[in-house]
């Protein structure tokens, strides 16, 4: 499937919040204020698939993080997961980083694939990081330009 993967900034924090809230728990989605202050951050960037996903991250030095990602469950498994991350890690290699790093819960099988299957890697853990008392994973991906 052919995505139209477009980036995002302030303007777009409703429809970020939307999709965001349909995916995330009500406790952990980002409100349309907290979208609106993630993008205006320094070295922060947004993509957006209007059809249903989503991908935060920001650029600090020569390290990129992302910060949220989330894809409509009607969308999943149809690669706009895999699209947004490899998107995120284009746009970070051109704004200068090396390197992407992100957290996923231990248990979260679906998403440990798509990191794997892009490269990342664990380099951590981070004990009872979400809300729920489950860990966290840290996973890096060496970033170049092809």
């Amino acid at each position: 499937m052919s995505w139209a993967i477009v980036p995002a900034g302030p303007a777009e924090s409703e429809l970020l919040a939307a999709i965001h809230h349909a995916v995330f728990p009500p406790r952990e989605a980002w409100s349309v204020d907290a979208m609106a202050l993630q993008l205006a951050l320094p070295g922060s960037f947004g993509l957006l698939e209007p059809q249903g996903g989503l991908l935060l991250a920001r650029v600090a030095a020569d390290e990129a993080e992302v910060l949220t990602l989330a894809v409509l469950p009607g969308l999943r498994r149809q690669g706009l997961g895999r699209a947004l991350l490899q998107a995120s890690m284009a746009e970070a290699h051109r704004r200068g980083a090396a390197a992407l790093l992100l957290e996923v819960a231990v248990d979260n099988a679906a998403a440990r694939r798509l990191y794997d299957g892009a490269g990342f890697t664990p380099v951590g853990r981070r004990k009872r990081y979400y809300a729920d008392g489950s860990d966290a994973l840290v996973l890096r991906a060496a970033l170049s330009s092809g």
